[in-house]
This record gives structure tokens, sequence and C-alpha cells, in this order.
């Protein structure tokens, strides 16, 4: 299992060549879930930061190529029985491709910033009911 501070060491390399019109939403973000969820592990996946305990991806940033950052919730790479399975989104920021995958999108900086706060409680809401 990958502590967090050395999976962070390929984080932040990465996230400082990053030639992106989103990375001070994405830094903000990714410093913001670090400091609100210590215990996840930390590593580029599917080219994009992704949080998740030990080697498990949970939550994965993405950047489309022409601008705009997304955060999907997901329960790693491979299917998984959704069978039971629920989550409920009370800050209703997730649009649900599937019962287990769901994505938020920022318009721009101000809006990752402004939700900054509502999406760390939403990921730790997220690592529990995916455990």
């Amino acid at each position: 299992m990958a502590s967090s501070k050395r999976a962070d060491v390929a984080v932040d390399p990465w996230i400082a060549a990053l030639d992106h019109p989103m990375k001070p939403a994405l830094v903000a973000l990714c410093d913001a879930l670090r400091a609100a969820h210590p215990t996840l592990s930390t590593r580029i996946r599917w080219n994009a930061p992704s949080f998740g305990p030990g080697d498990d991806d949970r939550v994965t940033f993405r950047l489309p190529p022409k601008g705009g950052l997304q955060l999907v919730l997901h329960r790693g790479a491979k299917v998984k029985d959704t069978t039971g399975f629920r989550f409920d989104d009370p800050t209703g920021l997730v649009v649900w491709a599937a019962v287990d995958r769901g994505v938020l999108t920022f318009a721009d900086a101000a809006d990752a910033l402004a939700k900054r706060d509502a999406v760390c409680a939403l990921v730790g809401r997220w690592i529990a009911a995916t455990a």
C-alpha cells in the first residue's frame, strides 16, 4: 500500500509541469482534498490527480484539453456490481453517469473555489460509501 507522502511526490512535479487554464483551481482543490483527507493516497492516474484509500482510486480529476475541470467520483477502474449501492448527494453538484459514477463540473476557477468546502465534504462521504 502506497503512503500518501510517497504518492504525492509523483503528483507535485506533474502539477508543476501542467500547462492548463484551470491549473490554479486544480491546485486549490487538490490542496483542500489533501488537507481534509490526509489519509488518502494521491497519484497520477488517467493523466490527472487521483485520490483514494491505499491503492484504490475513488476520486479522479479530469482536465478536458480545451479547458474546464471535472472531478469524477467512481469505484475504481473495474466495473463493480451496483446491486444495493446508493449514494445521496445533498449538494446537488454531481451529475450521475451511472449509479456509482458521478461527475462534478467546474465552470472556472472561481466556481471551483466557491464549491471547495462542499467538494471536500462530498469526497469524504463518497470515500466512506465506497469503502
